[in-house]
């Protein structure tokens, strides 16, 4: 078989599902490419590719997508409708494959997972696996691998973090928002950057045990069906003890964190800001804004000693 090379637009999904990714076609042998951070040119092109109406974090994704062009045989590009049942995703995830097909001429490769109507991701990467000319045996090895891999590094991650916070002597800032928005350098990149100068340690609402986002939703919103808003929302009520400030991270202008957002806002008894980031971002504008956010976290301390 002649090597196949897939691109990966690092970007968007990319930051919940690298591993997963990554583990599957290395376990396949196939050579992945990955587009570079997020930078000006790339966020120029995204916007050429993409609606007016589309969010920021969609616009960067087509940047990606077309940076990618011609550097690959095919570009992956899931359809995610629902991951859990009785919960969906953001629209955006549910149409990314026919927008970007509609905007970019570049050769896909997809998997479709919609539990709702029993699609479920296992069966959706074997058929990922045989549609690049490997065996259903040989797929599932590699996705069920890729899978366990997954496991292993998520928890990782939280035991790093958690012995982290419960030993930090400076100010703890949750950075909460979709990993798409907390990663990409264009977004949370700048944000990580500032806080790194006020000497912040910094803690990420994405790296949390999902298994107990029923006991810990409800603390903040009672009903939300997007299954990543789901997610935030818990891990803002799990992590708000046990830090001194929050800061809210959303693409403008997204439908599903709009009304999340509120009920966060609404809910949270520590301080807590949120930041709406576009194409226009002012760094200056996001400095005085973070520098005066801790400001004000480190008064409110000083009243509490």
């Amino acid at each position: 078989m002649n090597e196949i090379t897939v691109g990966i637009p690092a970007t968007l999904l990319y930051y919940k599902y690298k591993e997963l990714w990554l583990n599957f076609f290395g376990k396949l042998g196939i050579k992945v490419v990955l587009s570079p951070e997020t930078d000006k040119e790339i966020l120029d092109s995204g916007i050429k590719h993409s609606l007016d109406e589309a969010c920021l974090a969609m616009k960067i994704y087509m940047g990606h997508v077309a940076y990618l062009k011609d550097k690959c045989d095919y570009i992956l590009v899931p359809r995610l409708e629902s991951v859990k049942k009785c919960e969906k995703l953001c629209t955006n995830f549910a149409a990314l494959y026919d927008l970007t097909r509609a905007t970019s001429d570049v050769k896909i490769i997809h998997y479709n997972v919609d539990v709702d109507k029993n699609k479920s991701e296992e069966e959706a990467f074997i058929k990922l696996g045989k549609s690049l000319g490997f065996s259903r045996v040989e797929s599932k090895s590699a996705y069920l691998l890729a899978k366990q891999n997954e496991r292993i590094l998520k928890k990782a991650k939280l035991d790093t973090q958690l012995n982290k916070i419960k030993n930090s002597k400076k100010i703890k800032i949750l950075l909460a928002g979709h990993p798409y928005n907390l990663y990409d350098k264009f977004i949370g990149g700048q944000i990580v950057e500032v806080l790194e100068k006020c000497e912040a340690d910094i803690f990420y609402s994405d790296i949390y045990d999902d298994v107990h986002v029923p006991r810990d939703m409800p603390k903040i919103s009672k009903a939300n069906y997007w299954t990543y808003n789901r997610e935030m929302i818990a891990s803002i009520a799990y992590y708000e003890p046990q830090v001194d400030g929050i800061i809210l991270v959303t693409s403008f202008p997204c439908g599903p964190d709009s009304l999340s957002n509120e009920m966060i806002l609404r809910n949270v008894h520590i301080p807590i800001t949120n930041l709406i980031m576009d194409e226009e971002n002012s760094t200056t504008g996001l400095e005085t804004r973070i520098e005066s956010f801790i400001d004000i976290i480190e008064e409110r301390k000083k009243i509490n000693e």
